[in-house]
């Protein structure tokens, strides 16, 4: 029997889903968070019938008339995939909004059965719902439900199991006044059928507070959603999440881990004995427990940091950052939805970029897609971490600073594509829920927290595992397949491919073949610029957690890598906003529908790393030094060609469609 999840954004559709099947889909407080139709079965202890329920969960929708992409997925399926019955969803302290959609999919013909959800926070909001006589007045099953506390699932899957078969009555068949409205006129019904649940509503719901009085979320959003102050607020708030994550708990708990991986590294050693070919070794030891293992002492900073940022999305105050970008957004061409992606993005790009299809219109979702991998994901957090250790004494504005920078670089992105596109006009609307301040949950925090950590260790274990076994042997080998002499890596394999790269990236202040090397494998996945540096430079552990600091045995790491504090600046703008991984660049082409807009958007991303790097160092090292670095009269030649570029196109006569100064741009 196959049920459909509908109701509007943030009425609790996807922790029901989560709750009944048992699966971890993500929760958010935004729309576009389920931008496509996700499918399980229902637990076997909820429902004890001999017929399998499988459950659909669908994404929020106002309206079965679809305005968002989000809408028509939702519109198309239950029009149209034979559905036994529909459980709709109604966050009870706001039923008036909630029933204009209900009694539309009432109309339907299709059996529905309401979860009158939220009931835990309606008890405390002072409100009292007549279910009895909401359930005669609609003509279907109404079951009060709390997805968050799992109450009343069993009682709803009973009832929507017992739909089967039936026809389901439409709420105002006897109202001639709206019965006799024609279909084609659609906006005359629509305001009738308001009028009928604004009706409705005062027959079924009493409160006991006005809801005209300021509350204490309002008085809390006259702060951190306000126009100006919310912007601080933000930073300050990125602050102490990265001060806690990077500086404070999350190397207390590195603490631990790394004590591990050392007894691994020890153990393993131990058992090869002298024996083993030095080779193999070396393999083991060096390129796959050393390399694995500075990327994985990195976890528990990185899971602190996850940790943290679930605890602020569950409380309900990311979405306020959404409201307070929103009006930026729009005024450099961007859809007000485009900070979804954005938001997603922190955690991985990927999902950030699948998330662009919300977008209706087709220049902003391409740029969005385009701009969304400038926020730093979870896969650059080792890489944040390592040089704000080893540089910055592990200073917790480094990481808050990265975060605001591709805020600026994704403004920047957006004013230029809209200028070279030459699109002025912005139709995009944007409805977000903001949900009340709510105690976070420490359990939710933590299954998300272990999710990303899972997704973290995977990677390691795989792509990053592989990626290090090959960067030893090129390095351990010449093209003649001969070892290459300790302190002669410089003729190895590894180091032909990356010298001409590293030529390239003198005026950046990083010319070393090993921290090319390092970049180069940043695109396979970004986590793989820490792994290959510990290769490259033999480093089996970053993390002294006695001192808090990162080093190599007796050598500082600073001076191992030959980097000062403005070229390892320069050297980390460089790996975050140069192009993301190769996946991520796969879902940039999958979204964007276009060879043009993915070449250009590649471009601009590669061209915007190398500007902001070579600005970094040459400006840093004037103002420590007194003079420019290395390279720059040649780096400058590069930068202002790139800038000519973009500037021509940002001001050329503007012909034919916006594909034409794209492919330009590409």
């Amino acid at each position: 029997m196959r049920i459909a999840l509908a109701g509007n954004p943030n009425s609790g559709k996807t922790t029901l889903f989560n709750a009944i099947t048992g699966q971890i889909e993500h929760v958010g407080n935004w729309p576009g968070v389920t931008v496509a139709k996700k499918e399980g079965n229902v637990k076997k202890e909820l429902y004890e019938g001999e017929e399998m329920l499988r459950v659909v969960d669908l994404p929020g929708a106002y309206s079965i008339a679809p305005f968002t992409s989000e809408e028509s997925i939702t519109s198309s399926f239950v029009k149209n995939d034979n559905l036994d019955a529909i459980i709709n969803i109604i966050d009870s302290t706001n039923i008036s909004r909630s029933l204009l959609f209900t009694t539309q999919l009432l109309e339907l013909g299709i059996p529905v059965v309401i979860a009158l959800n939220k009931r835990d926070l309606l008890r405390r909001k002072g409100i009292s719902i007549d279910t009895k006589k909401l359930s005669e007045k609609l003509h279907c099953v109404v079951i009060e439900t709390a997805s968050i506390r799992k109450e009343g699932l069993k009682d709803l899957l009973k009832a929507a199991a017992s739909l089967k078969g039936k026809v389901q009555k439409a709420p105002f068949e006897n109202v001639k006044e709206f019965t006799a409205i024609p279909e084609d006129r659609y906006e005359e019904k629509e305001k009738m059928r308001f009028q009928l649940v604004e009706s409705l509503v005062r027959d079924v719901e009493i409160r006991k507070v006005e809801s005209e009085k300021e509350n204490l979320s309002d008085r809390i959003d006259r702060i951190v959603a306000h126009k100006y102050l919310g912007i601080p607020v933000f930073a300050l708030v990125m602050f102490l999440v990265f001060h806690l994550s990077q500086s404070t708990v999350g190397p207390f708990l590195a603490d631990i881990f790394t004590g591990w991986m050392d007894q691994l590294y020890g153990a393993v050693e131990g058992m090869l004995g002298d024996n083993v070919s030095p080779l193999l070794s070396a393999l083991l030891l060096d390129g796959i427990i050393g390399g694995v293992g500075a990327v994985v002492g990195f976890l528990p900073l990185i899971m602190v940091l996850f940790f943290l940022l679930a605890l602020l999305d569950d409380c309900g105050y990311l979405s306020r950052v959404a409201v307070v970008m929103d009006r930026y957004l729009k005024k450099v061409g961007l859809s007000g939805k485009s900070i979804i992606p954005m938001v997603i993005g922190t955690g991985c790009a990927i999902p950030g970029i699948m998330a662009t299809r919300t977008i209706k219109d087709e220049r902003q979702r391409r740029t969005t897609a385009m701009l969304t991998p400038f926020m730093p994901c979870g896969a650059k957090l080792p890489v944040i971490a390592l040089f704000s250790g080893v540089f910055f004494k592990n200073a917790g504005w480094v990481g808050t600073s990265m975060y605001f920078v591709a805020i600026l670089i994704i403004v920047l992105g957006a004013l230029i594509i809209k200028k070279i596109t030459g699109e002025t006009q912005n139709t995009s609307y944007f409805i977000m829920e903001l949900p009340e301040y709510r105690l976070p949950s420490i359990k939710r925090a933590l299954v998300s927290m272990m999710n990303q950590g899972k997704a973290f260790v995977i990677r390691a274990a795989t792509i990053i595992l592989l990626c290090n076994a090959a960067i030893h042997i090129m390095q351990t080998f010449n093209w003649n397949l001969q070892m290459v002499e300790e302190g002669m890596e410089s003729t190895s394999i590894l180091a032909s491919i990356a010298q001409p790269f590293a030529f390239l990236l003198i005026p950046l202040g990083f010319g070393a073949w090993q921290l090319a090397a390092a970049a180069i494998t940043g695109f396979i996945a970004k986590e793989n610029v820490v792994g290959t540096l510990a290769v490259v430079y033999s480093i089996t552990n970053f993390i002294n957690t006695e001192e808090l600091v990162l080093v190599s045995g007796a050598n500082d790491v600073a001076s191992v890598m030959g980097l000062t504090t403005v070229s390892a600046l320069a050297y980390l703008v460089f790996n975050l906003f140069t192009p993301p991984c190769f996946a991520a660049i796969g879902a940039m082409n999958a979204e964007m529908e276009s060879k043009k807009w993915l070449l250009a958007g590649v471009s601009f991303q590669l061209s915007m790393g190398y500007i902001l790097a070579f600005l970094v160092n040459q400006v840093g090292t004037l103002l420590t030094t007194g003079s420019f670095g290395t390279g720059f009269l040649p780096g400058l030649l590069g930068v202002l060609a790139m800038v000519t570029v973009i500037v021509y196109l940002m001001f050329r006569k503007k012909e034919g469609s916006i594909e034409e100064p794209v492919k330009e741009m590409a």
